[in-house]
């Protein structure tokens, strides 16, 4: 029905087709179009993705189980300077876009539930459709300097989407802190991308790759640098240790882009890493640096996560979380495990974020203290309990087998270290996802410490279908995504020890949750803890005093002084350059005459005073 051929070599247009529904949108802003409302503008969006994710589905069956095949696009010729844009045409990349559409049409199926009444729709969808232009940009593209150029798009819609609501201070505050966070990491990842290409010669990751497992003959320290560098990137974007910060912030944004951000946006930083990874693991330095990241942000943000009483900030800490994890198995050299942990991650917590979205849209908060008894919403709480399965490793769910082979990986190489923070990781995580179900559908709501009935609570109905629709269809890809990996033969083996360790720590982490929060058989969970663990996990180990102590109190009293020095020191001499010159001119004034001899005569006294000097000061010599 299709040219094979024709598809693989118009495969650029699959990033084209949003950004043509991005710039239509612009005709359904307020100042264009008032007659049809902003609507026209959503389903616009809807048909340009759906055009791409047909393009993307056809090319994917052309290429399966087919070697990778290359195209490269001429973007730049100048002189002897030619800049092209290489792009990679494999299972894996097709399966990338392929992914990103599916979870970007269903978002924005939701969004039009979710954001019914908003009047931003062109905005918002434009906005929806720059991250999808620049994911399936990323995924196909096989240039490590194009791809940093599309990181820095993603930079940019992040900064706009999360401020969508600008009129709101803390919406504000949220898209700044996100933005110069991510730009943090992007200034080292340039320094890296830059030092790399006299090395290497290339930056084509393929490429890349060859020159990698031939051994080169480089300096360890500054392999060391720029491996360190490739890192700090991939750090910022997904919300890694110590620049996780802007992920909480950034839940001020509209709820149907959270469930993007935290599903695949901040999974492209892992992507651009696991690509990488044949290089940064000429520097045994910079490996270490990985694990050493993802198990602070591993441990760190799910013991965070059990704290938060704001249900988007537990998703919050667990998505930092799991891409700690992706980490460590990068910093291991297990890039399949790598990249089965970003898929099945991106399906459970979107469909979970799908899950709080319906839950905060009809209770009218986010304050998981607040609500209880939500029973009466059985389609909203399956599929929670869907994504909450799905998430940890529990068999027979997509999680499981994620975390099994990594799992696996790091029993054969004996790093029984770090098999040892999976384990306590994915407790944990089963905890935090245990209590957030118990908080919302268990027992009664809260108000203070009384338990009562509310109308938000008991009288909440299932969302509109709009959201409905997604939210089922992202439960049935969780909950068969194991049947699909084993279709596609990629389902790790089974290895009964491993398996039975990682089913036990999730159990233990279910059971002891599902006492505390769904049986109610402690009235005050908290009290297990001292009120000062209580306070560390709740306010983030206080990180953020931290940073205001470390870093930008430091910075503030530093610009105050160069902002002192520059008016005073700076400013000063060149002021008092321009007063002299502004007094002697003053001065000078006052000798212009209009008189000749008065003129002679000044010029005869200045030159008998010159003749003085060279007399008093030359003759005595010369005699």
């Amino acid at each position: 029905m299709f040219n094979p051929d024709a598809l693989i070599q118009t495969i650029w247009l699959i990033p084209c087709y949003p950004l043509l529904g991005a710039a239509l949108s612009i005709f359904w802003s307020p100042a264009f179009i008032r007659q049809t409302g902003p609507r026209p503008a959503g389903y616009i969006n809807l048909l340009t993705t759906l055009l791409a994710l047909m393009h993307s589905g056809w090319a994917l069956s052309a290429v399966w189980n087919q070697p990778p095949q290359y195209l490269e696009l001429q973007w730049l010729q100048v002189a002897d300077l030619t800049l092209s844009l290489p792009l990679e045409l494999s299972s894996l990349t097709l399966g990338a876009s392929v992914a990103i559409l599916v979870l970007n049409l269903l978002v924005q199926i939701y969004a039009i539930g979710y954001m019914e009444m908003d009047w931003g729709w062109s905005r918002l969808f434009a906005l929806l459709a720059l991250f999808e232009a620049g994911m399936t940009g990323l995924v196909l593209c096989d240039s490590l300097f194009f791809s940093y150029i599309l990181l820095e798009i993603l930079t940019l819609g992040t900064y706009l989407i999360v401020g969508y609501w600008f009129n709101q201070s803390l919406v504000v505050t949220g898209a700044r802190d996100a933005f110069l966070t991510k730009r943090t990491g992007d200034l080292v990842l340039l320094m890296g991308v830059l030092a790399l290409y006299p090395l290497a010669g290339t930056w084509n990751f393929s490429e890349l790759a060859v020159w990698a497992r031939s051994q080169p003959e480089v300096n360890a320290w500054q392999m060391g640098l720029i491996g360190a560098a490739l890192v700090a990137g991939p750090v910022s974007k997904c919300a890694q240790f110590p620049l996780h910060l802007w992920l909480d912030e950034a839940m001020e944004g509209p709820l149907p882009t959270t469930i993007l951000r935290n599903s695949v946006v901040i999974a492209v930083g892992a992507w651009v890493m696991v690509k990488m990874e044949p290089v940064i693991a000429l520097s045994p330095f910079a490996m270490s640096l990985m694990v050493a990241v993802g198990t602070i942000s591993a441990i760190g943000g799910t013991s965070i996560a059990v704290a938060q009483i704001d249900a988007k900030r537990v998703m919050s800490y667990l998505a930092t979380a799991y891409m700690g994890l992706i980490f460590i198995a990068v910093g291991t050299a297990q890039v399949q495990a790598a990249l089965l942990l970003i898929l099945t991650h991106a399906a459970a917590t979107s469909l979970l974020l799908m899950g709080v979205g319906s839950v905060i849209l009809g209770v009218v908060t986010q304050d998981i203290t607040q609500m209880g008894g939500l029973w009466g919403r059985p389609v909203t709480g399956l599929s929670i309990l869907a994504g909450a399965a799905g998430l940890i490793a529990l068999p027979p769910l997509g999680g499981f087998w994620a975390l099994l082979a990594m799992m696996e990986g790091l029993v054969a190489s004996q790093r029984w270290g770090l098999v040892g923070v999976v384990l306590l990781t994915n407790a944990i995580a089963a905890f935090a996802v245990v209590r957030l179900f118990g908080r919302i559908f268990a027992g009664e709501s809260r108000v203070g410490h009384i338990r009562q009935t509310t109308p938000f609570t008991t009288r909440a109905p299932e969302p509109i279908w709009l959201m409905m629709l997604p939210m089922v269809t992202m439960a049935g890809f969780t909950l068969h995504l194991p049947l699909i990996l084993q279709k596609l033969e990629i389902l790790p083996q089974m290895n009964g020890p491993v398996a039975a360790l990682l089913t036990l720590s999730s159990l233990v982490g279910v059971g002891v949750s599902g006492f505390f929060y769904v049986f109610k058989g402690v009235e005050d969970p908290k009290s297990f803890l001292h009120p000062v663990a209580n306070q560390l996990l709740a306010y983030d180990f206080y990180t953020e005093e931290v940073y205001q102590r470390v870093v930008i109190s430091p910075v503030g009293k530093l610009s105050l002084f160069a902002d002192w020095l520059d008016r005073n020191v700076v400013d000063g001499a060149v002021n008092l350059v321009g007063a002299t010159s502004l007094f002697s001119g003053e001065t000078m004034k006052y000798l212009n005459s209009g008189k000749s001899q008065s003129y002679a005569l000044t010029i005869v006294f200045f030159l008998a005073l010159l003749g003085f000097y060279l007399s008093v000061m030359f003759v005595p010599k010369i005699l």
